[in-house]
Protein backbone atom coordinates (compact mmCIF):
# COMPACT_ATOMS: atom_id res chain seq x y z
CA UNK A 1 0.00 0.00 0.00
CA UNK A 2 1.43 3.08 -0.76
CA UNK A 3 1.45 5.85 1.65
CA UNK A 4 0.88 9.58 0.41
CA UNK A 5 2.02 13.04 1.73
CA UNK A 6 -1.99 13.27 2.99
CA UNK A 7 -1.49 9.72 5.28
CA UNK A 8 1.83 11.11 6.13
CA UNK A 9 0.63 14.38 7.76
CA UNK A 10 -2.72 12.78 9.50
CA UNK A 11 -0.23 9.92 11.17
CA UNK A 12 2.09 12.46 11.88
CA UNK A 13 -0.86 14.66 13.66
CA UNK A 14 -2.81 12.32 15.43
CA UNK A 15 0.76 10.86 16.96
CA UNK A 16 1.61 14.39 17.56
CA UNK A 17 -1.93 14.71 19.56
CA UNK A 18 -1.03 11.60 21.54
CA UNK A 19 2.13 12.95 22.63
CA UNK A 20 0.79 16.34 23.68
CA UNK A 21 -1.52 14.08 26.10
CA UNK A 22 0.98 11.87 27.31
CA UNK A 23 4.13 14.02 26.57
CA UNK A 24 6.47 14.99 29.49
CA UNK A 25 8.47 13.79 32.52
CA UNK A 26 5.13 13.70 35.02
CA UNK A 27 2.40 12.46 33.27
CA UNK A 28 3.29 9.00 32.36
CA UNK A 29 4.04 8.20 35.82
CA UNK A 30 1.06 9.68 36.66
CA UNK A 31 -1.05 7.46 34.59
CA UNK A 32 0.73 4.46 36.06
CA UNK A 33 -0.34 5.41 38.82
CA UNK A 34 -3.65 5.58 38.62
CA UNK A 35 -3.75 2.80 36.27
CA UNK A 36 -3.38 0.95 39.53
CA UNK A 37 -6.26 2.53 41.72
CA UNK A 38 -8.13 5.74 42.55
CA UNK A 39 -5.68 7.81 43.78
CA UNK A 40 -5.69 11.34 46.23
CA UNK A 41 -3.42 14.29 45.31
CA UNK A 42 -0.86 13.35 48.28
CA UNK A 43 -0.90 9.57 47.37
CA UNK A 44 0.33 10.48 44.07
CA UNK A 45 2.38 13.30 45.54
CA UNK A 46 4.60 10.51 47.68
CA UNK A 47 4.57 8.16 44.70
CA UNK A 48 6.01 10.48 42.48
CA UNK A 49 9.35 11.26 43.75
CA UNK A 50 10.88 14.74 43.01
CA UNK A 51 7.61 15.86 41.70
CA UNK A 52 6.84 19.45 43.39
CA UNK A 53 3.23 20.06 44.48
CA UNK A 54 3.11 22.83 41.97
CA UNK A 55 3.85 20.41 39.14
CA UNK A 56 2.22 17.74 40.36
CA UNK A 57 -1.17 20.23 40.16
CA UNK A 58 -0.40 21.53 36.99
CA UNK A 59 -0.18 17.82 35.11
CA UNK A 60 -3.32 16.64 36.97
CA UNK A 61 -4.81 19.98 35.15
CA UNK A 62 -4.00 19.41 32.03
CA UNK A 63 -4.64 15.95 31.89
CA UNK A 64 -8.32 16.48 33.56
CA UNK A 65 -8.74 19.04 30.41
CA UNK A 66 -7.61 16.65 27.89
CA UNK A 67 -9.71 14.46 29.40
CA UNK A 68 -7.89 11.18 30.26
CA UNK A 69 -8.22 11.76 34.41
CA UNK A 70 -11.29 12.54 36.63
CA UNK A 71 -10.82 14.75 39.68
CA UNK A 72 -14.41 14.27 41.91
CA UNK A 73 -14.79 16.50 45.38
CA UNK A 74 -16.13 15.19 48.11
CA UNK A 75 -17.85 17.51 50.02
CA UNK A 76 -16.76 16.78 53.57
CA UNK A 77 -14.16 18.46 56.26
CA UNK A 78 -11.22 17.94 55.30
CA UNK A 79 -11.69 18.10 51.69
CA UNK A 80 -11.46 14.87 49.92
CA UNK A 81 -10.15 14.73 46.15
CA UNK A 82 -9.30 11.74 44.18
CA UNK A 83 -8.31 11.31 40.72
CA UNK A 84 -9.29 7.97 38.31
CA UNK A 85 -8.94 7.53 34.95
CA UNK A 86 -11.45 8.34 32.49
CA UNK A 87 -12.29 5.63 29.45
CA UNK A 88 -9.96 7.78 27.40
CA UNK A 89 -7.40 7.39 30.06
CA UNK A 90 -8.10 3.80 30.63
CA UNK A 91 -7.86 3.35 26.92
CA UNK A 92 -4.11 4.14 27.03
CA UNK A 93 -2.78 1.25 29.21
CA UNK A 94 -2.16 -0.82 25.77
CA UNK A 95 -0.19 2.19 24.28
CA UNK A 96 1.89 2.39 27.22
CA UNK A 97 2.26 -1.20 27.78
CA UNK A 98 3.88 -1.34 24.26
CA UNK A 99 6.34 1.17 25.16
CA UNK A 100 6.98 -0.32 28.26
CA UNK A 101 7.91 -3.61 26.37
CA UNK A 102 9.82 -1.07 23.80
CA UNK A 103 12.05 0.51 25.98
CA UNK A 104 13.00 -3.23 27.68
CA UNK A 105 14.05 -4.46 24.03
CA UNK A 106 15.84 -1.37 23.58
CA UNK A 107 17.40 -1.28 26.51
CA UNK A 108 18.77 -4.94 26.08
CA UNK A 109 19.88 -4.31 22.53
CA UNK A 110 22.08 -1.07 23.88
CA UNK A 111 23.64 -3.76 26.18
CA UNK A 112 25.06 -5.95 23.57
Amino acid sequence: MKTTTEDSYKLSCTVESTLKVIGGRWKVLILRELFQEVKRFGELHRALNGITQKMLTQQLREMEQDGIIHREVYLQVPPKVEYSLTDSGKMLQPILDAMHDWGNRYLKERKK
